[in-house]
């Protein structure tokens, strides 16, 4: 089917708004200057920076959560819920996505998504599956597990990449909140061996990293760390969020501590902790920070932007100002994270609904960044000044 285009692209001028035409039937997307020096997008429902804007990638995607590039520069995105993979493709060149193509269904919660060798790797809740691609991009053959991993309890998300070792590595999330983990699996990311065998744990201690990517630079693994929640006296606050530098072997702390090496009050373990390793960089607590992307290759972005990465926080459950629901952006100075600022905003109201929440960034063949949104069903695509 074809995706209806929802509105142009209206450029600043010297006044702060600019009348546009639409295609016919649709409404306008006007961009408006506020006082802050950030700009309005997608209908004013959304707050950028100046000069960037946001359009309608792909609708009607029930549940969307993670996203890859395929062959050609089709984006792949999970559909958990509905346990499968659809292909968006944008033949055109218009921004907007021709169409969604079932690529393969009946799968258990696939969450993560790899392409390695020309084959498709899906992180399902209990294993990796392989799918083989045809050249129509589509499946051309069953899935086949390459290897399971624990399923089961809280945290059911996994993710998959594949490393500068040509290695995979999947995260898996804790079965609980605060607990002692009886599977080596749990709270930690798995390394494989490219076909899937030799199961070993690479980094502990993370209570649920859904978001986990190749620095193009330096070939680390950086991960988003979903901190605990629940912590006594005050748990509003507390502890941050993380983004986590991995090393193999490394111990990031759960469930024993949080924040730089703090001990949990259910432990109160200290020289435990003094052997864990601190975050790369702490983040508003119950933020849950999901997919994260580096944007060396967003050349739709400004040159200032390269080397810096965008994390998608989905938004706090358990606080009693609503948080999150946001892009943000992540500075990065010799290869380590040193500040965060919100990038995109306005999925969450004043009154703290939300009619949107952020699950994944990926920069596109094109250099836009892509963002999925899983409560609303919706891939969205953000250009920068560099794309007029």
């Amino acid at each position: 089917m074809r995706l209806t285009r929802l509105f142009v692209f209206c450029t600043l001028g010297a006044t702060s708004v600019l009348a546009c035409g639409a295609a016919s039937g649709d409404p306008a997307s006007v961009t408006v200057a506020d006082t802050t020096g950030r700009s309005r997008a997608l209908d004013g429902r959304l707050s950028v920076p100046a000069g960037f804007t946001v359009r309608y990638f792909a609708k009607d995607l029930s549940g969307v959560r993670f996203m890859a590039l395929g062959p050609g520069g089709a984006v792949y995105a999970s559909q958990p819920r509905s346990g499968r993979v659809v292909r968006l493709a944008d033949a055109n060149h218009d921004g907007v996505a021709d169409g969604v193509e079932v690529v393969v269904a009946g799968l258990r919660q696939p969450h993560g998504l790899a392409f390695h060798k020309g084959a498709l790797y899906v992180a399902n809740t209990d294993g990796v599956v392989r799918v083989p691609i045809g050249a129509n991009g589509l499946a051309s053959g069953d899935p086949v597990y390459v290897n399971h991993y624990d399923a089961g309890g809280g945290h059911w998300s996994r993710t998959v990449i594949f490393g500068r070792d040509s290695a995979m590595y999947v995260a898996v999330g804790s079965t609980c909140n605060i607990c002692v983990e009886t599977s080596a699996d749990r709270a930690a990311v798995l390394r494989f061996n490219e076909d899937g065998s030799g199961k070993h744990v690479y980094a502990s201690g993370l209570r649920n990293a859904v978001g986990i990517a190749v620095n193009p630079r330096t070939g680390a693994i950086w991960a988003t760390q979903n901190e605990r929640d629940n912590l006594r006296p005050e748990h509003e606050n507390l502890p941050s969020e993380e983004l986590n530098i991995l090393t193999e072997g490394g111990d990031y702390g759960w469930p024993y501590c949080h924040d730089d090496r703090v001990p949990n009050p259910e432990f109160n373990d200290a020289a435990r902790c003094a052997r864990t390793l601190p975050p790369a960089l702490a983040m508003q607590a119950h933020s849950a920070p999901l997919g994260l992307t580096f944007l060396d290759h967003a050349t739709t972005f400004p040159a200032e932007y390269r080397g810096d990465l965008l994390v998608a926080f989905h938004g706090s459950w358990n606080r009693d100002t609503p948080t999150g629901a946001k892009v943000v952006r992540v500075r990065v100075q010799n290869d380590t994270p040193v500040s965060v600022e919100d990038f995109i905003t306005g999925w969450q109201e004043s009154s703290g609904s939300r009619w949107g929440r952020p699950v994944d960034v990926l920069v596109a063949n094109d250099g836009s960044v892509l963002v999925s949104d899983d409560s609303g069903g919706n891939i969205y695509r953000v250009t920068g000044p560099a794309a007029r």
